[in-house]
């Protein structure tokens, strides 16, 4: 009865919305279609982007480093990055802006095997560390342990692609540096193994915004962005008032979402998925930007305004 009643309200907050005629909008995704666009896809089939005039379609990537360059082309409106990410663009010189959150606290993690040899982070000297991108991952890794008083040539760096779960299973390495605490974390329990996460903002990193909503930077004033903030910000709530209904619109809305996996992802980033998407908190934002120039992935410090903006 709950769940009719949740879904009667919504139906009926979108039919007292005004009728007009929807402009399109294409965001691209960071990846395949996951538990973390949960927002995104309820927007979507619950009408919350029709009711603010858009008609969106999501994409995912056939590389998942193009999307920001594809934007700032001009070959897409939207397109869901990293905060890290977004600092090394601009050092590039892409003409890109941040816009809104997705995703507002980590989710990386360096994970051991629980009840293995690595119990805390001193325990990795010596050890073998699995990686899939270099570059920010090295430098989480790097400034976590040293907080255990060790350098990243107390480790041995190995490259497994994006096989981090099956790498730590098999043995191949003690432990991982990447693997998400919504996915990787449960992706080994239900492999029979419990994972021992290690978290960047407890140790060493300046807490920021796992996923973000970026446009090119010629379009940062483009009307159709505040609306589809204002989308995702209902959908966002909405989903933490009714989880369960939640849960079930996007597991519907693609058949290799519905399984424990995917479910317990949903479950597990819920919390995590950003209130006020469109608000822009400046110091956070400055200090992960020092926080990779003292680790030499930038250069100079630019203004914050310059990269990212707040949408009302």
């Amino acid at each position: 009865m709950r769940r009719l009643l949740a879904s009667a309200a919504l139906a009926l907050t979108l039919s007292l919305q005004p009728a007009a005629a929807a402009d399109k909008l294409t965001v691209l995704l960071d990846w395949f279609v996951n538990p973390d666009h949960a927002p995104l896809i309820v927007a979507r089939d619950a009408g919350l982007f029709a009711a603010e005039g858009l008609d969106v379609e999501l994409i995912a990537p056939a590389d998942p480093s193009a999307p920001p360059r594809l934007v700032a082309a001009g070959q897409a409106d939207v397109a869901v990055s990293y905060q890290p990410q977004l600092h090394l663009s601009v050092k590039e010189g892409l003409p890109i802006v941040r816009f809104a959150t997705l995703v507002e606290t980590p989710l990386n993690t360096v994970m051991a095997l629980d009840g293995g040899a690595v119990k805390s982070l001193a325990d990795l000297k010596g050890k073998k560390i699995g990686y899939s991108v270099a570059g920010f991952e090295d430098a989480v890794l790097g400034a976590m342990l040293e907080t255990a008083g060790l350098k990243l040539a107390d480790v041995t760096l190995i490259n497994v692609n994006f096989a981090l779960t099956t790498a730590l299973v098999s043995g191949e390495v003690d432990a991982v540096v990447g693997g998400f605490r919504n996915f990787e974390a449960t992706e080994l329990e239900l492999a029979g193994k419990k994972g021992r996460a290690f978290f960047p903002e407890e140790n060493g990193v300046p807490a920021y915004d796992e996923l973000i909503f970026v446009a090119a930077k010629a379009k940062a004033s483009d009307p159709r962005l505040p609306r589809f903030v204002h989308a995702v910000e209902k959908a966002t709530l909405w989903m933490k008032n009714h989880p369960a209904e939640a849960w079930a619109m996007v597991e519907k809305s693609d058949g290799k979402l519905a399984d424990e996996l995917n479910r317990r992802a949903f479950f597990d980033t819920l919390p995590r998925f950003a209130d006020r998407p469109g608000a822009l908190d400046t110091g956070r934002t400055e200090r992960l930007a020092a926080f990779l120039k003292a680790r030499g992935l930038l250069d100079t410090l630019p203004p914050v305004e310059s990269y990212a903006i707040a949408v009302k």
